[in-house]
């Protein structure tokens, strides 16, 4: 009976990671891969069933694909939607890390939970000698760290994004300012952003210009874009580009106008991380620099005091 408990266990935890394989590697924009197939195979003069072609895909687009997308749905069944809403704007504003949708996210999430709850099972199971109590405790407080686990990790990926964009958008507006002083329009000097960059900012860029190549108004695009971004300077740079372009104010002046508050925000934040130093640091300082250094200094005296009163314990 027990055996057969850690035979299933351990196939439910190489399920599980193989779905999140599978679901990490989901791309963003996917295309029929059946109408692709047709379409090669079209293009080579064969002719071939559908049935052929379906066959002649990888394992993981037949199998394991599907599987991680119904799970996926599953998973969004029994979710508030305003839960699932909420779950897309943050992949959004993490840049969409791994090409997963957000009911895929949360189904992500109770697979993770699911691995750190039966990692530690097996774990108190072959070498455990504590209590079945804590063992349940233990167990379920991992469970519950497993399923806001990827979340953390989520808000860390936004957390790093927009503190990119933020440290690079000033130099951008520097080059914006320059190319359209050349000459360039400003759908130009974006796309030459993104042939320069590569970088968080350049890729935000060179999505709101394919956008606006395939029919979106700018105004439309620049305001997703700053939606996806989220972060204040960026809002009010494209309100500045949207109000110019519909007053008719010179845009290279806006743009020089711009790119200097930017940098003055940018030399400020830096000034504020500099005076929050002397704070973050008194915590390392007191747990472990304090200690070695009165364990150093200390020590030689106690050594002297126990040869000293040596001779009087012995009596």
């Amino acid at each position: 009976m027990l055996t057969g408990i850690i035979v299933i266990v351990v196939l439910v935890i190489i399920g599980a990671t193989i779905l999140i394989i599978a679901g990490l590697r989901r791309p963003k924009e996917e295309e029929d891969p059946l109408a692709a197939r047709l379409a090669e195979f079209s293009e080579r003069g064969e002719v071939v069933s559908l049935e052929d072609i379906e066959l002649a895909q990888p394992f993981s687009e037949r199998v394991i694909l599907p599987l991680a997308r119904s799970v996926g749905d599953l998973s969004a069944r029994f979710t508030p939607q305003h839960q699932v809403e909420s779950t897309a704007i943050s992949l959004e504003l993490a840049g969409n890390p791994g090409r997963i949708d957000a009911s895929s996210f949360l189904a992500l999430r109770l697979v993770v939970a699911g691995l750190f709850g039966g990692l530690l099972f097996l774990i108190f199971l072959f070498s455990s000698n504590w209590p079945v109590s804590r063992e349940l405790i233990t167990t379920l407080i991992f469970t519950i760290l497993g399923f806001f686990f990827p979340q953390l990790w989520l808000k860390s990926k936004i957390d790093r994004r927009q503190k990119e964009i933020r440290k690079a958008l000033p130099d951008a507006l520097d080059l914006l300012t320059i190319c359209v002083e050349a000459g360039l329009g400003f759908d130009a000097a974006m796309a030459k952003v993104n042939e320069k960059w590569d970088n968080e900012l350049a890729l935000a860029l060179g999505r709101a210009i394919r956008e606006i190549q395939l029919g979106k108004l700018r105004r439309e695009a620049l305001r997703d874009m700053s939606e996806r971004i989220g972060i204040p300077e960026m809002t009010s740079f494209v309100a500045a580009v949207i109000q110019s372009e519909q007053l008719g104010v010179s845009m290279a002046r806006v743009l020089r106008i711009q790119s200097d508050q930017m940098r003055v925000k940018r030399r400020q934040r830096a000034e504020e991380e500099a005076r929050k130093a002397p704070i973050k640091m008194i915590f390392p300082l007191g747990i472990f620099i304090f200690p070695s250094i009165m364990i150093v200094l200390l020590t030689p005296a106690g050594l002297r005091l126990r040869d000293a009163f040596a001779p009087l314990m012995a009596r």
